[in-house]
């Protein structure tokens, strides 16, 4: 299995592998997100990653910047992440997240944010209290499941800050 950039031919194959992935009622939601993250032009820029198996991409991870109001602070956002259905429990997801975590710390990325499985996500040392200071564009319909991970040497913020999303992440059902 390798880990590597997505080019931006590979938009189909993005969009089935999140459509395998999710639920039928969440399944073209999140593969729209993912593919108007790869249309999306963002500065800095996002990151989208696959995992190709065999000749055939596997999964798909996207970061895309958010920016703190009141703040410089380089801070990312996990979403959407899938792996299709006979391809989990691989570890495959896990070496994604890897991968992006590493390549975000190298850019001297502060914070990144995901909204998902806390048992998950708890894994790569995300927790809710990073998170709560950052608050989201919109309403949370599992609060619980809004985390964060420190990657650099910097405390989060003290009080709370807003946090602006790129377009394809503007929509109230993502959240």
């Amino acid at each position: 299995m390798k880990i590597r950039a997505v080019t931006s031919l590979e938009k189909d194959s993005v969009h089935q592998v999140h459509c395998s992935a999710f639920p039928e009622e969440e399944r073209e939601l999140v593969a729209n997100l993912a593919v108007g993250l790869l249309s999306e032009k963002t500065t800095p820029e996002t990151i989208s990653l696959v995992a190709e198996a065999e000749g055939a991409i596997v999964g798909h991870v996207a970061f895309s910047p958010v920016t703190v109001d009141g703040s410089d602070r380089p801070t990312y956002i996990l979403a959407p992440l899938a792996v299709t259905p006979n391809h989990q429990k691989q570890r495959i997801g896990t070496q994604l997240v890897e991968t992006g975590i590493q390549q975000l710390t190298q850019m001297g990325v502060d914070t990144l944010l995901v909204y998902g499985d806390p048992n998950y996500y708890s894994r790569f040392g995300f927790s809710e209290a990073t998170a709560k200071p950052y608050l989201p564009p919109y309403e949370l319909q599992y609060p619980f499941g809004w985390q964060g991970l420190v990657l650099s040497d910097r405390s989060p913020p003290t009080s709370p800050v807003r946090i602006n999303c790129v377009a394809a992440l503007q929509d109230p059902a993502l959240w």
